[in-house]
């Protein structure tokens, strides 16, 4: 009995800007012993993270027919955004991905694949091939096998073995989708431009990103029309359905940045839009770069959107230079106006207005002293601005450049907390946040407080 091939394919692409110089690496790989059996790596010139991810994973079943047609493959990658859309459970809406899918399904027959997803840490192999073509591509060159050194770990190796957290994707379910995809596409307009709304679908995968919208895992908030994050509860498929809801389309993603130190962030002094504009100093400025270099990485963000006070201003600039972005300004976006507070720190306010202080801990009606805003003037205030800026940038993923207080409104507004939970949020400068918006009103936390690309900074 002739005995069964199985491989491992594992892939990766990468672009540095989103779209950017681009390229993509894949390896196969003997399940049972890790051995590398074959590697593939290309520089692609200028293209989406996606573009160079599926074709890293083209690529990749490529090499495997090469070594053996009847091979069965699983295909591992850490985009979220491919396995699902190859194991048929995430709908390919991006003209830019539907001949990439179609090509990927029927480089071997449909039986014969499955996909899994995989944390980036435990892809470094595909990733580091696909940075090898980058950076040879950067050098007017392409990537040459004999110059790599993207050599496969033993502790890979052996995460080879370690079963699937979740059930492998189906192919077959995912080439149908293709084939449906490519259908209802048919007469579609020319290539969508690199940063129209559209591309908010391909940077799904991305840190920013969600489930198909409509998964199980979210439900209404009890506060303010939108919706709290809460861990996935089985669910009751429809008839002839998979347990997904309706598509409610792209959502609209906050990536939330609070701007990078001045003079008075490491005193703690209160700073809001009533006292001095104090510029970044020059630690605020080397954290906007290593901000503004973590974003040109992840690659998703396709408009920025500023605070008018000075300290936001030139953090947005940062990025914005980096990103070939513009910014724009919005006044809904300030910190909160702390009144006779402005410039103190906590303990001066305690020992000048302790009543005042005592007030406004208590209550979110009490503003601080000397006509300052109070916590639910602001909350009206932000939560009028969240819905200009939804209108404004359906499906897209924008970065709002902000404060303290307005991060952390729109943070408790998503999840429905009480007001007394903006006391109990920890908000670095330069940190990142998310938030994301669906059609049917519901939001969904992403993340809170990430200061990982701030680690080196002195």
């Amino acid at each position: 009995m002739q005995r069964l091939v199985r491989f491992v394919v594992e892939a990766d692409g990468g672009s540095r800007g989103n779209p950017g110089p681009a390229g993509y690496g894949a390896v196969v790989l003997d399940p049972a012993t890790g051995e590398t059996l074959a590697e593939r790596a290309e520089f692609i010139g200028v293209a989406t993270n996606n573009v160079a991810e599926y074709k890293g994973l083209i690529a990749g079943l490529k090499a495997a027919r090469e070594l053996a047609p009847d091979a069965v493959v699983q295909v591992r990658m850490d985009s979220k955004l491919v396995v699902e859309q190859m194991s048929g459970r995430w709908k390919i809406k991006h003209p830019d991905m539907k001949p990439l899918a179609a090509e990927a399904a029927t480089i071997l027959p449909r039986s014969q694949v499955t996909y899994e997803w995989i944390p980036r840490e435990r892809n470094k192999h595909a990733d580091r091939l696909a940075n090898e073509a980058m950076d040879a591509g950067k050098r007017g060159r392409q990537w040459e096998p004999s110059a790599s050194s993207a050599a496969l770990d033993a502790s890979a190796a052996r995460a080879l073995a370690t079963p699937p957290a979740g059930p492998p994707g189906d192919a077959a379910k995912g080439a149908a989708a293709v084939r449906a995809a490519l259908a209802s596409g048919a007469g579609a307009s020319p290539r969508t431009p690199a940063r129209a709304p559209a591309l908010a679908e391909a940077g799904a995968d991305t840190l920013f990103a969600e489930p198909e919208p409509g998964a199980p895992g979210r439900v209404p908030a009890p506060e303010e029309g939108r919706a709290q994050a809460v861990p996935a509860q089985p669910a009751t498929p429809p008839a002839g359905g998979q347990g997904w809801g309706p598509d409610m389309g792209t959502p609209a993603t906050f990536v939330l940045l609070r701007h990078g130190e001045t003079a008075l962030t490491p005193q703690k002094r209160f700073s809001g839009s009533g006292g001095a504009d104090p510029e970044l100093s020059p630690a605020g400025r080397r954290q906007a770069a290593a901000v503004a270099e973590a974003l040109a990485a992840r690659g998703t963000v396709q408009a920025i959107v500023s605070s008018p006070l000075r300290r936001c201003r030139e953090t947005a600039q940062a990025v914005a230079d980096r990103l070939g972005l513009k910014v724009t300004v919005e006044e809904g976006l300030r910190e909160v106006d702390f009144g006779a507070w402005e410039g103190l720190t906590f303990a001066e306010v305690r020992e000048r207005f302790p009543d005042d202080l005592q007030a406004w801990l208590d209550s979110p009606k009490a503003a601080p002293t000397g006509g300052g805003e109070s916590f639910t003037a602001a909350t009206r205030r932000i939560s009028a601005t969240r819905e200009r800026l939804l209108a404004a940038h359906a499906g897209r993923t924008v970065l709002l450049v902000t404060h303290v207080t307005p991060v952390k409104i729109l943070v408790r507004l998503a999840l429905g907390a009480p007001p007394e939970s903006l006391f109990r949020m920890e908000l670095s400068a330069a940190s990142l946040s998310a938030v994301a918006y669906y059609a049917d009103g519901n939001a969904s936390v992403r993340l809170l407080n990430d200061t990982s690309h701030l680690r080196q900074q002195p």
